[in-house]
């Protein structure tokens, strides 16, 4: 099976569930570092659709630039994200299961 974790290497979140994917037997995965590389705005709605999230549930509400975006629109907070990855809650993983926010890491588990 493929996984995709959205990951960044400084987060003590985004590094436990990187560990339990690794840890996973038979799982192919790609670590992509969002903030170095980031996704395209059609991606961040792709992954939060297969996710059953919104935007909003998946913005980093602990960033700076969060604060502006409280109570803007879906479109608007995509938009930020896009511009801005930093805003985007990690880690975000996805397989042919599924996507999940692994917030906590074990949640992971539930598409492996």
């Amino acid at each position: 099976m493929k996984a995709v974790i959205w990951h960044n290497p400084r987060c003590s979140k985004s590094r436990e569930a990187l560990a339990i994917l690794q840890d996973a037997p038979g799982v192919e995965l790609e670590i992509v570092d969002y903030l170095k590389t980031p996704p395209s705005r059609a991606a961040i709605a792709a992954m939060y659709r297969k996710a059953g999230m919104t935007a909003a549930e998946g913005l980093r509400k602990a960033e700076p630039g969060a604060k502006p975006l409280k109570g803007a629109s879906e479109d608007a907070i995509l938009d930020a994200m896009a511009a801005d990855p930093i805003l985007i809650e990690r880690p975000l993983v996805e397989t042919s299961k599924g996507a999940r926010l692994g917030r906590p890491p074990e949640k992971v588990r539930e598409i492996l």
